[in-house]
């Protein structure tokens, strides 16, 4: 293709794009190749927290459900809503979904962290820039939950009116579900399924997927090898940045790795965030 590019300088452009093209499917099957966790090939269960930084945060959040969603759509993931959480002025306080496919779990738990957006407010009447913050929570859903045991005096379950998506009939009953699980602290709700018993089953399965994943994550601690923990929900624990102003630029602070087309990363054009931390933390 060298050769001939010398009377056809399109060959060279063609040779770029098919080193760039196999590159892309070398890094993915090397990727699937090293998908052994315990539960990488399970669904995910991700939670998106709005932090500091008011409705900024909550219209932080509304956002990064987006990118999430359009990051399904382009990567044949299937998603689900559970609960919803609505601002008090715009965007969502929280929200609660499931993703489904070939190593939903595996891919999305690289997106654990703390996400920072750096712009100027369309809240603020004087144009200023804003720092928020949002916090993303990934577990993976387990099938097999009998390994968790959870004792009838060490939860609260509160029913309360659903006040997400799910038709008319969820806007009349008290079918929403809130488990409070007293020795952790760990608060799940479910909302979004059409009765409350199965609301009650989804948060069930929910905590338990929650508190597998923490015992497993203090036993990694014991060994000085906890990966991805949460931290506040504010400046210096972020995992990734993403500065609309004064310049656009999308970087994660674990790899360094970044692109300055930020729009694209805001319809869903992750993967390559998510390829380059999970092969960097494989070693």
């Amino acid at each position: 293709m060298i050769e001939l590019s010398a009377e056809d300088n399109s060959m060279i452009k063609e040779a770029e794009q098919t080193l760039i093209t196999c590159d892309k499917e070398i890094r993915s099957l090397k990727l699937v190749s090293m998908m052994d966790g315990k539960h990488d090939n399970s669904k995910a269960i991700v939670t998106i927290h709005a932090g500091a930084g008011g409705t900024e945060a909550q219209d932080w959040v509304s956002m990064l459900y987006r990118m999430y969603s359009m990051y399904a759509l382009k990567y044949g993931f299937s998603l689900n809503i559970l609960d919803e959480q609505a601002g008090e002025v715009a965007g969502i306080k929280s929200i609660t979904f499931t993703m489904d496919g070939d190593y939903a779990y595996g891919y999305m738990k690289a997106e654990k962290g703390v996400h920072r957006l750096v712009r100027i407010s369309p809240f603020d009447s004087g144009a200023r820039r804003h720092t928020s913050f949002a916090s993303v929570e990934v577990v993976p859903e387990i099938e097999h939950d009998d390994e968790i045991e959870i004792k009838p005096d060490e939860i609260r379950i509160d029913t309360y009116r659903s006040s997400g998506a799910g038709g008319q009939h969820v806007n009349k009953t008290d079918s929403a579900i809130r488990i409070t699980h007293y020795p952790t602290g760990i608060v799940v709700t479910c909302q979004n399924e059409r009765s409350q018993l199965q609301n009650k089953e989804m948060a069930f399965k929910i905590l338990k997927s929650k508190l597998l994943q923490k015992r497993e994550e203090e036993e990694e601690a014991k060994l000085n090898e906890i990966k991805g923990s949460l931290k506040k929900i504010e400046w210096g624990s972020q995992i990734r940045s993403y500065v609309f102003c004064p310049y656009t630029l999308v970087k994660d602070h674990r790899t360094n790795y970044e692109k300055t087309d930020i729009q694209a990363v805001m319809d869903g054009e992750i993967q390559d965030f998510i390829e380059d931390y999970l092969l960097k933390s494989k070693g």
